[in-house]
């Protein structure tokens, strides 16, 4: 009977383990997801008080879709690379105007010397459908899948002609920022979190079947560009 037992209670276990570690995990990237969120929309604000953000502030009612980065990371000395976790929301004023977020991670790798520890406040800015569908998709890679180039500074600047406009502001270094040839992913994890069930990025930003009152500081803050 002992050994008929044990053999109920030691699957019985790590059924329940398995359990907690699963809730756990959850809880864990929902505080994640929220917090991503909540730093995206400071960085937002960041850059619409930022003087030298005039053109991103005049345009970004114009944008098809946004990636926010609230920190993107560099590190390495001669073989590195960057990355960061973001959120992108898509414009579609038909749709209701700015999408609830979707989460998104971008990173590269690159070689040569530089210094590590350096971080950056990433916004992308589609401005064609391509550039769009490129934030859309499940995997992208800038300036293959879609072009990119760096958005215009200051006031009268003009932009470049490309699929998507990448601005950032420096906490550190980070001279030079460029993020072609970095690779776009859908971070599941987060959006399963962050909506209580499995969603792919075309339910949160095209079909917009699903919401989340957290991001409501976000998509309201997206709408002070009108």
């Amino acid at each position: 009977m002992k050994v008929a037992m044990n053999k109920l209670v030691w699957p019985v276990a790590a059924v329940l383990t398995f359990a907690a570690a699963t809730v756990n995990a959850d809880a864990s990237d929902q505080a994640k997801a929220e917090e991503v969120v909540t730093e995206a929309n400071a960085t937002l604000q960041d850059f619409r008080g930022d003087p030298d953000m005039t053109w991103f502030r005049d345009h970004i009612k114009n944008a098809k879709a946004v990636l926010i980065v609230p920190t993107l990371l560099k590190a390495g000395f001669i073989f590195g690379g960057s990355g960061g976790t973001g959120v992108v929301s898509v414009h579609d004023e038909k749709a209701g105007g700015w999408s609830y977020p979707s989460f998104a991670t971008i990173g590269s790798v690159s070689w040569g010397l530089q210094a590590g520890g350096e971080a950056a406040q990433v916004v992308l800015m589609a401005m064609t459908d391509k550039g769009r569908d490129s934030l859309l998709s499940t995997k992208a890679q800038l300036g293959a899948d879609a072009s990119v180039a760096a958005g215009p500074v200051g006031a009268g600047a003009q932009a470049a002609t490309v699929d998507i406009l990448q601005f950032s502001r420096t906490k550190g270094v980070f001279g030079g920022l460029t993020l072609e040839g970095s690779v776009i992913g859908v971070r599941d994890s987060l959006n399963s979190a962050y909506y209580g069930k499995v969603v792919q990025p075309v339910d949160i930003l095209i079909t917009r079947s699903v919401e989340n009152p957290q991001a409501k500081p976000l998509l309201e803050n997206l709408d002070k560009a009108k």
